[in-house]
């Protein structure tokens, strides 16, 4: 299978190429810098220059690939949220996706599937009620994106290609999100966010690529994914197994006004409760690896 892929660069993008070559996969990366991308990457992906936020060349390769599957987007959390800020991370997910999908249009042998990223930030703060893809959105600024983001791919069915908006959280493995939450709990600091009852939802870097691998085999999934695990905690349940498998505590709560100062207005996101379930993966048949947040970090920290 020939397999278009944006974010190719990012700690998932990383991952599935190497699964997807390592399958026997014809992998295309589009990166902004070539050089940096074959270095991260290696020689076994094909690697074309271009800015999926700008109209350019690299539109033309779209052509003749059997699957997209677009990861990009600048990262959520990275910075202060400021309006300045905002208006990049919608731009670095609706225009690449809206660029995307016109080369669909002009392509004259079009991919049969578009898989497209999205986040189970759609929902906005669902408490403690359990989300699945049934399930209203939120009208928070979080949900507003990933509509919009949604809606961008799904324009692409007009097209006759199937597409599936893939609906993440926390992807935990070595490195990615996770380096970023051990560090106060290897300073000795760690602990739960806010009151630490908001539910976080997760997944393990290997089902996370298992999954994928089975949305591109898989003719009949279509429309929104909850790729996430079937094991959701709270903050505090996070902290304590995060302590755990780290060998450290985990009883020092992070309060509100210390995510405002370094998250900005990206704090509502931090605290909002979302109790996602995989409904209609586990529909599919789909056997997780990993089901529990104990097992997960036990796997990542003793690899």
């Amino acid at each position: 299978m020939k397999i278009f892929i944006t974010g190719g660069t990012g700690f998932v993008g990383q991952s599935l190429c190497k699964q997807l070559t390592a399958d026997g996969h014809n992998v295309t990366v589009l990166s902004r810098s070539a050089s940096r991308a074959k270095d991260v990457l290696g020689d076994d992906v094909e690697i074309i220059e271009g800015n999926p936020t700008v109209e350019g060349n690299w539109k033309s390769a779209i052509d003749g690939q059997d699957a997209i599957i677009n990861l990009c987007g600048e990262s959520i959390l990275a910075k202060k949220w400021t309006h300045e800020r905002k208006q990049i991370l919608i731009d670095s997910r609706i225009i690449s996706t809206n660029n995307l999908v016109a080369a669909i249009e002009k392509a004259k042998d079009k991919p049969g599937v578009l898989i497209s990223a999205s986040a189970i930030g759609i929902y906005g703060d669902g408490g403690s009620s359990e989300l699945t893809e049934e399930s209203g959105v939120g009208d928070t600024y979080g949900a507003k994106l990933c509509q919009d983001w949604e809606a961008a791919a799904n324009s692409a069915a007009t097209q006759g290609v199937r597409v599936v908006t893939i609906r993440t959280g926390d992807v935990l493995g070595k490195g990615g999100i996770l380096a970023k939450m051990e560090t106060p709990f290897k300073l000795y600091i760690g602990g739960p966010y806010g009151s630490g009852k908001q539910y976080t939802s997760w997944i393990h870097i290997d089902d996370h690529i298992s999954i994928l691998k089975m949305i591109l085999e898989n003719d009949g999934i279509k429309g929104p994914v909850n790729l996430i695990s079937p094991g959701p905690v709270t903050s505090r349940e996070f902290a304590k197994a995060l302590g755990k498998a780290l060998n450290r505590p985990s009883w020092f709560p992070v309060p509100k006004f210390s995510l405002d100062i370094i998250f900005g207005q990206g704090t509502e996101l931090i605290l909002e409760s979302k109790k996602a379930i995989p409904k209609r993966i586990l529909e599919f048949g789909y056997k997780f690896k990993f089901n529990d947040i104990d097992s997960a970090l036990k796997d990542i920290y003793n690899n």
